[in-house]
This record gives structure tokens, C-alpha cells and sequence, in this order.
């Protein structure tokens, strides 16, 4: 099921409490009604009684249909459980993955995600868009493993993220947050597993679990600034033209090791107007077809952004949706989330008499160590 996140969608009608009652004696009435019509038809009937073929053949009858209306019941009742737990599912992820605003400081935003798990709605990948002082800072992950049992990591994430995005003047500050909120979730996970020891169990997936995660600040003249824990680089989109955000090796995912005493983020020149930035999940990349080959994410990116007018990004993500699904058959294997962001800002008036003096950008972006 894919979910686009943009704009704030509109919250279902309650529905009124005097019919709940009602629903419950019912579900629990019709039940009793059709097994107590077969039991007196088989004390008090005088043909149940009888072993003649065709009083046989109606107490077989009476008891099929009561059968059926047993099962057309227990049928119902099952179908309408689902609707409510999918109802559950639908504001938990709501609340989760709450739906990214349209346009933020300038910025043209759009989210999607594709759950593994069929009839999921919730995987184990994450996003947010921010604008705080600081910039606009957006965090893009990836929970090992996908569906109900990454539910308790991407919410852990997300939350420090939130907070910690507007408290923490710069990007280390931000991952580090994240990285103690990650192992105070995955203490609380080993007690609740291993109450007597405390600690996690060696073949556990709890001594397994980590997070890629991608940390970005866009500042206010566009200057891209990233930190990068084992996810995969977001891509360019301009003039029809696909590049890597940047090349650097990134740091190990989140979980299994300490950060280190510095963490380098990287400077990745300018997101310039009329510029985006595609930001995805594995998922994406490593999707296969039947014969194994894998999904051409590039080559669809590129295709997309050739058209002119260059497309929304709601209509990139729609495109490299269908593809993907169609790459796939319709079952990709694993969790996938994109997410797109176009620069819409006013380009900056040059002053009077500084024309020349403008530093171009970043073209092999480095590591820097920030202090």
C-alpha cells in the first residue's frame, strides 16, 4: 500500500457509540439464534426424529443452512475487525509518519512509502522535514527489518529527531540524540525480552537491531550540509541531469557501534532554485524482477526529470512508484520510502558591483570535521 504524504488529510467521522451496543448484541445474538434453531430442531422436530432418505435428506438441509448462516456471521464479524484495526493502523501511522506539509520555507515536499508486509501500513523506514533555526533539517532511515515489529525503533528515532532538531545548533548534536535514544529503546526491549538478566540474547534480533539514517540541513542560500550512518546518498535532479549528492563513505549504521569522538559531516555545495534532492531507502535499489535483475532507479530518475516542464515532485514519485511496481510485479521484497524536495525559492538579487565575486559551488564535495 503506498501512502503519499503531503498536505494534511482529512480525519474520518467518528461514528455515533449508540450503534456499538447495538453491533455487539448482534454479534453475539445471531450466533446463539441460529444454534439454538438447529438444537431444537433436533430435539422437537418430529422429522429429525424419522431415518427415512428424505427425512435425511431436510435435516441435512436445515443443518447446512444453519452452518452457513454461521459462517456468513463469524465471516462479517472478521471482516468488520479489520476494518477497525486498519482504522488503528491508519491513525498510528498517521501520528508516526505524520504527513509532510506540502511547501515548507520555500521548499516543495513530497512523501511516499510502500510497505512490505501486505496489507501493511506501517514498514520499518522513516522520514521527517523540519525547518527550524537552523535550517531546514530532514532525516531520512531505515530500520532493519520491516512491518508491525519496526513499529517501537522508528518511532524512538523519530521522536528524538524532533525534538532534537530544533535544540541542537548543529548536525552532531542531533545524531548523537539519536544514537542514545536508539540504545535506551533497545535496553527497554532486551528487559521486557530477558527480564532476569537484562541483557539481550546473542541469536536475539534485538542484538541485531540498527538504523541507517541520514541527517540533511538545507541553510537558508541552499548550502547542503549531511551526515551519513550506512544510508544510501540522496541524488540531484537538475536539468535532466542525475548525480550523487555526494561520494564520501558513510559512517556505520546506528546500533551496533559507538560514534566516534568526531563525526565529519560533509558539505555537498548548493541545492539551487529550481534543484531537488531524492532521498529513498534501499529498498528502491535493491528491488528485483524475476529473472533478478535489479530496479534502474537512476535510468527511471533520469528519464523523469528529462521531461519539460521539469515534473512536481508528487509526479516523480508517482513515476518511479509505477516502475517500481511494475519491476516487481506488484511484490517488492522490502520496505521502500521516497522523498523529494525541490528548491522554489527566489534566486538572491546580486548586489551592485559585485558581479564576479560569487564562489561557484562544491564540486567534489570533502569531509569536514566540525567543531
Amino acid at each position: 500500500m503506498i501512502r503519499i504524504k503531503a498536505g494534511v488529510p482529512r480525519r474520518p467521522r467518528p461514528r455515533p457509540r449508540a450503534r456499538r451496543p447495538l453491533r455487539r448484541a448482534l454479534a453475539l445474538g445471531l450466533p446463539t439464534m441460529w444454534g439454538a434453531i438447529a438444537i431444537t430442531y433436533k430435539l422437537t422436530c418430529p422429522l429429525a426424529q424419522q431415518t427415512g432418505l428424505g427425512a435425511r435428506i431436510v435435516t441435512s438441509a436445515v443443518f447446512f443452512a444453519v452452518g452457513t448462516g454461521l459462517i456468513v456471521q463469524v465471516r462479517r464479524s472478521l471482516l468488520r475487525e479489520l476494518r477497525q484495526i486498519r482504522q488503528i493502523a491508519g491513525a498510528a501511522q498517521n501520528a508516526l509518519l505524520r504527513p509532510l506539509p506540502p511547501r515548507l520555507d520555500g521548499l516543495n515536499i513530497a512523501a511516499a512509502q510502500l510497505s512490505a508486509e501486505r496489507g501493511a501500513v506501517v514498514g520499518g523506514d522513516l522520514y521527517e522535514v523540519i525547518a527550524t533555526e537552523h535550517g531546514v533539517r530532514v532525516v531520512m532511515g531505515d530500520v532493519r527489518g520491516h512491518g508491525i515489529a519496526a513499529i517501537g525503533t522508528v518511532a524512538a528515532v523519530l521522536g528524538s529527531f524532533r525534538e532534537a532538531a530544533h535544540d541542537e545548533p548543529d548536525l552532531e548534536g542531533v545524531l548523537r540524540r539519536l544514537d542514545r535514544a536508539l540504545a535506551r529503546h533497545l535496553r527497554e526491549r532486551a528487559r521486557a525480552e530477558h527480564p532476569a538478566s537484562g541483557a539481550p540474547d546473542p541469536d536475539s534480533p534485538v542484538a541485531e537491531e540498527f538504523v541507517t539514517v541520514l541527517l540533511l540541513e538545507i541553510g537558508a542560500d541552499g548550502e547542503l550540509r549531511a551526515l551519513n550512518c550506512g544510508h544510501p546518498w540522496p541524488y540531484l535532479l537538475s536539468g535532466g541531469g542525475v548525480r550523487p549528492m555526494a561520494r564520501t563513505d558513510p559512517l556505520p549504521p546506528l546500533g551496533p557501534f559507538p560514534l566516534p569522538t568526531e563525526l565529519p559531516f560533509v558539505c555537498c555545495g548548493q541545492l539551487r532554485p529550481g534543484e531537488s534532492l531524492f532521498l529513498y531507502t534501499d529498498g528502491a535499489e535493491d528491488a528485483r524482477d524475476g529473472r533478478g535483475g535489479f530496479f534502474p532507479l537512476v535510468d527511471v530518475l533520469a528519464e523523469v526529470t528529462a521531461q519539460h516542464p521539469p515534473p512536481v515532485p508528487q509526479s516523480i514519485l508517482g513515476a518511479v512508484f509505477t516502475a517500481l511496481l511494475r519491476h516487481t510485479g506488484g511484490t517488492p521484497t522490502d520496505d521502500v520510502a521516497l522523498l523529494v524536495l525541490r528548491n522554489d525559492r527566489r534566486p538572491a538579487p546580486t548586489p551592485s558591483g559585485a558581479r564576479g565575486t560569487a564562489r561557484p559551488a562544491t564540486t567534489h564535495p570533502q569531509p569536514t570535521n566540525h567543531r
